[in-house]
């Protein structure tokens, strides 16, 4: 088993560490997102199947101070670097 297949990306991943798809060892490695054939670097969430990402809504946070979070509906490829 190589590296790669061992970390093989899931469906669904999350930055946010409170999150239950949340990946600690995924974070460690270059997730490359491309969402409607572009590559995005502001992506928090995505899932490939339902076919959406979640993306910070400007510089808006809500009340305990994290940013408010948008989810666009399109394509969805995700790839290790």
């Amino acid at each position: 088993m190589t590296e790669e297949t061992a970390l093989a990306l899931p469906d669904r991943l999350s930055i946010d560490p409170r999150s239950p798809h949340h990946n600690p060892a995924l974070m460690q490695r270059t997730i490359v997102i491309f969402f409607n054939g572009r590559e995005r670097f502001d992506v928090e969430e995505y899932c490939i199947s339902e076919g959406w990402i979640k993306v910070a809504a400007g510089k808006t946070v809500d009340r305990r101070g994290r940013p408010l979070l948008i989810k666009l509906k399109g394509q969805v490829q995700a790839s290790v670097r």
